[in-house]
């Protein structure tokens, strides 16, 4: 794992030997969002069919950048992310899923506002870091995966490793005062 993206070249969504499919959002409070959730064996037939599920779900859902497990009921660290296409992205690693991800550098602290499918009427100001490096596995092989990326897919990384650590942008925001009423568009 030595270069920016080590494990992720080359990875979609077809090389998941399943279809995904659809699954329901649970909101806040379902309690499976906030608890943390255990590690998992990324090479197992759960695993890789949760894992096409994310992103069957994500893919249906309008505006969404990532999804994790806890998000759909099932309290494990797995997530899926793209950010393709969004306004606000610079750099774009496309559609991938991980496992048992964690942060291992996070810099250049900015503040962003966020919303949340398991949150949908509210938004917030989140500190987040805008550089990060991220380590996981990804499911069905089990390789590992080192991501360097910024800015706005930065950001969806962090909050779907939070999603896994039973946290939501709730728990990230200064007070009250950082939370809005998400504004509906007709």
């Amino acid at each position: 794992m030595t270069t920016e993206y080590a494990g992720l070249a080359g990875w979609t969504p077809a090389a998941l030997p399943v279809p995904g499919e659809v699954r329901p959002v649970v909101s806040a409070p379902d309690p499976v969002l906030s608890r943390p959730g255990p590690e998992v064996d990324p090479t197992s037939d759960e695993v890789v069919r949760l894992a096409a599920d994310l992103i069957a779900t994500m893919r249906v859902s309008p505006g969404c950048v990532g999804l994790a497990a806890p998000q759909v009921g099932v309290g494990a660290q797995v997530f899926a992310v793209d950010v393709t296409g969004h306004p606000k992205a610079l750099t774009v690693h496309g559609t991938f899923v991980l496992c048992n991800a964690r942060v291992v550098e996070a810099t250049r602290w900015k503040s962003g506002r966020e919303g949340c499918m398991s949150v949908p009427d509210l938004t917030g100001d989140v500190k987040r870091a805008s550089r990060l490096v991220v380590e996981g596995l990804l499911p069905g092989t089990g390789a590992p995966v080192r991501l360097v990326t910024d800015g706005f897919e930065a950001r969806a990384l962090q909050h779907e490793i939070d999603h896994c650590l039973g946290l939501l942008f709730l728990d990230r925001v200064a007070g009250a005062h950082a939370i809005y009423q998400r504004k509906v568009y007709q």
